[in-house]
């Protein structure tokens, strides 16, 4: 994620350091990229006290998320975009959330297929139809992949929040966020709990709309959006499909995605509007990923000792 996001800044044209942990990744990124990484980590580098930045990007492991919200905060930077899902567990999101209004301090969670040129096209036609009726999105997860892989202790087994949210928050942003929900959840893997998801509601908007994930069969993301004229595919989310009232057709829909094949898809505009600080009612607060973590993600997957 580092290097989309310096390759992002370097076509802006955006003066910018870049700080990392480990000699061996930062070699890596400096081959990759020809810029200089400032080894030894944050901590270290905050020591020599550097000029204030006016915007910082986050783009550690999600067990590092928090630790690293926490030390640009008290460096009093005021801008921070953070990849998702901003912490590791709901009470470090808190203790940051309260951190950044002491500080008074923005961060923004960096939900970048918000930003996707399909979910900006999708969001014109929901207009013109007049709105969302109903919606229904999938989540699966390909668990014969993730159980190989090596993360840190608690990445894996919190997979729903550092992963999963992607699909579901793109969801809730295109057709709103849940008024009422009912959720159910069922098995288990050797890595994470629970395995199944299912469940439907009704988003503040007044659509009806359902999920469902099993992670112990195939599947893949995707999101269904349905107007009183047209059935919105996104699948694969970086696509969009449509089909008519009447037609059993599913087209494709040309869009505006230039950004989108030259970058890793969402982060140059996510970027830029980061960076231009306009209008930020695109993104997702922290304080709104406290909320729906809260209030909708516990209750869909059915974590403890949060």
């Amino acid at each position: 994620m580092a290097m989309d996001y310096a390759k992002v800044l370097q076509n802006l044209k955006v003066t910018f350091e870049v700080i990392g942990r480990k000699d061996s990744s930062a070699s890596i990124f400096e081959e990759k990229t020809g810029i200089r990484v400032h080894r030894g980590g944050l901590e270290k580098y905050l020591l020599q006290h550097p000029t204030i930045p006016t915007h910082a990007i986050i783009a550690v492991g999600i067990e590092q998320l928090s630790e690293t919200t926490k030390l640009l905060l008290n460096y009093n930077i005021k801008n921070i975009l953070l990849e998702k899902p901003g912490a590791l567990t709901l009470k470090e999101l808190v203790k940051n959330e309260k951190l950044a209004k002491e500080k008074d301090a923005q961060i923004y969670i960096a939900y970048n297929r918000r930003f996707y040129s399909s979910v900006y096209k999708a969001q014109e036609i929901i207009i013109e139809d007049g709105g969302v009726s109903s919606f229904h999105f999938e989540f699966t997860e390909w668990s014969h992949i993730i159980e190989q892989l090596t993360k840190a202790p608690g990445v894996k087994e919190c997979w729903f929040i550092g992963n999963s949210t992607h699909v579901i928050d793109t969801a809730f942003f295109l057709g709103g966020f849940p008024k009422e929900l009912s959720s159910y959840i069922t098995n288990k893997l050797s890595w994470h709990n629970p395995a199944i998801f299912v469940g439907a509601g009704k988003s503040d908007n007044g659509a009806l709309f359902s999920y469902c994930a099993n992670w112990q069969a195939p599947g893949r993301w995707s999101v269904e959006i349905l107007t009183k004229k047209h059935r919105l595919h996104l699948k694969p989310m970086e696509e969009l499909q449509i089909q008519d009232i009447g037609s059993i057709a599913i087209n494709p829909v040309l869009l505006n995605n230039h950004y989108d094949k030259e970058f890793k898809p969402g982060i140059y505009l996510q970027t830029k509007t980061f960076l231009d600080c306009k209008d930020m009612s695109r993104f997702c607060t922290i304080k709104e990923q406290k909320e729906k973590w809260n209030k909708f993600y516990l209750k869909m997957n059915g974590y403890k000792n949060e």
